[in-house]
């Protein structure tokens, strides 16, 4: 019998042994989160039945409370403290105390806790799809696209890979260091800071909390307040799910607030997160620049998607619509700007044209509406400015689509879904992130003109390249400047949760998601002890112990060439030389040296 049949009938039997595992589903607990005041047909209170009507001109700033409402409806939900530096210091301390007993958890009962919630979500995705719908005005697939599918796919990458890449990981230690061993170490920082917007209420909570908790931090996030209302119930299935582990109190927190509590949580944290404008990063950086807090920065996007003339039109107008107007309107690293080969860009344009033509904006949580809403109060003016700028320069509306059932007092919280064409850069549509409904469609002839009018623009974060050619849509996007490509597909990389994700330019700097944003949660130490200790040790060399030896600088140049020189015969023979340093400390050795 060969030697190594016996080693196939092991790896065998150990494939079915596992593989019969897997079919005993883990002991997972379930967890109860009061959702009685959030479900949407849930009967109305008297603080909750009327139309909200935003002032017009000034932030709620001065209120010192967060006004929450549905902007598909304006229909009012409740309201939130603004809560002030002092007390955001005070939920940081707590966090803090917090982290120190988490930090030395088990990745056992991390994974726990992460089974625990991705079972909540997956038995609840009706009840955060629709707050996530009520809060920001996206529709149910849409936020089941872009919350419950992100979410879920982080989660179980961190089930499978989380510690693998937070466990001590071995280095080379180099010819000069051969009797040590080296090694980096990843240990939490304390409490990650994170402000995030509202594009996203359920996602933005939980990436950040996923990958801070997981490597044994603590966290305090800042929701936005524009989905203060949903973040806020949000927290409690995470508060939930702590809870049955039997993690600390307060080791993550969700606070609300504007301007002054964000900057109070900059200023408190070890790390801090955000995502958002430029122009807020760029307050961010100053004001943690105060404490050398360290940064991670995803801000604003202008992204590119390209469209060769060797792509299949049909398909990829589907996914341009979609990359343009996803979450209804509300596009967060989506497609802004539209190059499409003039070969194609009648045809192009005619596809786009019919889909949009099909689909209305409205209400989401009333009917199948795809896009138009604007959660952001007085957005749509902005947008409207941006259009009638391209107008003015030359531009011309494609098509526009429709609105439907919508009540008066919400006209102003929906922009109609716009396609321009005969854009050019001259324009603001082109060269400001709009976070819209709006399609601006520009032709090329090369493939050298489009990239050149790609890196054209100060922000960096993604793109998306369409060609029949694979190779071809390969070398377009390694030669545009950002953080994040997709090849003949949009927004994919998202869901690649071993990816980071982030920018340059003005779109940002650090990662997070993947490897690198849960290695940035951490301390990294560098380590280097003995391979052989106590056996064999670091000794100073005796021609540079002191008093240093006369012969040192010559030693240290033969010590040089053995350990790094190019020419093997070089380095034998500066070795011989080293040796003889090592044991004649006569004068002798360096002229012998120089006589070679």
């Amino acid at each position: 019998m060969p030697f190594w049949w016996p080693l196939i009938v092991l790896a065998f039997a150990y494939a079915i042994c596992k593989f019969l595992l897997m079919l005993i589903p883990p002991n997972v607990p379930s967890i109860d989160v009061d959702a009685s005041d959030v479900l949407a047909h849930g009967k109305d209170t008297e603080e909750n039945s009327f139309i909200y009507i935003p002032p017009r001109g000034r932030s709620q700033q001065s209120d010192k409370k967060v006004q929450c409402y549905e902007p598909a409806t304006m229909k009012y939900l409740g309201y939130f403290p603004a809560l002030s530096p002092t007390e955001v210091e005070e939920r940081v301390t707590l966090s803090r105390k917090a982290q120190k007993t988490w930090a030395q958890s088990s990745f056992k009962l991390r994974r726990q806790f992460l089974r625990i919630l991705l079972k909540y979500i997956i038995e609840h995705q009706e009840l955060i799809c629709e707050v996530s719908s009520r809060d920001t005005g996206k529709t149910m697939v849409d936020a089941s696209l872009g919350e419950i599918m992100t979410t879920c796919e982080k989660i179980t990458w961190l089930l499978s890979e989380g510690e693998r890449w937070l466990k001590p990981e071995s280095r080379s230690s180099g010819r000069a260091m051969l009797h040590k061993v080296s090694r980096v170490e990843f240990h939490p920082l304390g409490v990650i800071g994170a402000i995030v917007p509202w594009n996203y209420p359920f996602h933005n909570i939980f990436n950040p909390m996923l990958a801070a908790v997981f490597s044994g931090n603590g966290i305090v996030i800042k929701v936005s307040e524009h989905a203060s209302w949903s973040g806020c119930f949000y927290f409690r299935i995470i508060q939930a799910a702590l809870a049955a582990v039997g993690a600390p109190e307060n080791l993550v927190d969700v606070i609300t607030g504007f301007a002054e509590t964000g900057e109070a949580l900059v200023s408190s944290v070890d790390k801090m997160i955000f995502v958002g404008s430029t122009a807020v990063g760029k307050m961010i950086m100053r004001n943690a620049a105060e404490t050398l807090t360290p940064v991670t920065l995803e801000l604003g996007g202008k992204d590119a998607f390209i469209i060769c003339e060797d792509a299949d039109v049909s398909h990829v107008a589907q996914v341009a619509v979609r990359g343009t107007l996803q979450s209804s309107g509300q596009n967060c690293a989506g497609a802004e700007r539209f190059y499409v080969h003039k070969d194609i860009y009648t045809a192009f344009i005619g596809q786009v044209t019919k889909i949009v033509k099909s689909v209305s904006a409205g209400p989401p949580l009333t009917g199948r509406y795809d896009m138009g809403a604007i959660c952001l109060q007085e957005h749509s003016e902005h947008l409207q400015s941006l259009v009638n700028d391209a107008l003015d320069k030359g531009a011309e509306i494609a098509v526009r689509g429709s609105f439907g059932h919508l009540g008066e007092d919400a006209v102003d919280q929906y922009f109609p879904p716009t396609v321009l064409i005969n854009v050019n850069h001259n324009m603001k549509i082109m060269k400001e992130e709009a976070f819209g409904p709006i399609m601006p469609i520009m032709q090329f002839s090369t493939d050298e003109e489009v990239i050149k009018l790609a890196n054209d623009s100060r922000y960096a974060l993604g793109c998306a390249v369409f060609s029949g050619s694979k190779h071809r849509a390969k070398q377009i996007a390694s030669q545009i400047q950002c953080g994040v490509a997709a090849i003949n597909d949009f927004a994919s990389n998202y869901m690649c949760q071993s990816l980071p994700f982030g920018g340059v330019k003005d779109s940002g700097f650090g990662r997070f998601a993947g490897i690198e944003g849960l290695r940035a949660c951490c301390l990294v130490k560098s380590v280097v002890e003995d391979r052989f200790w106590p056996l064999i040790k670091t000794k100073i060399p005796k021609p540079i112990q002191y008093p240093v030896a006369e012969n040192a600088f010559e030693f240290q140049e033969a010590l040089v060439e053995t350990l790094y020189g190019l020419n093997i015969w070089d380095r034998l023979r500066s070795l011989i030389d080293v040796l003889k340093f090592l044991t004649d400390q006569s004068s002798n050795v360096s002229r012998t040296r120089k006589s070679h």
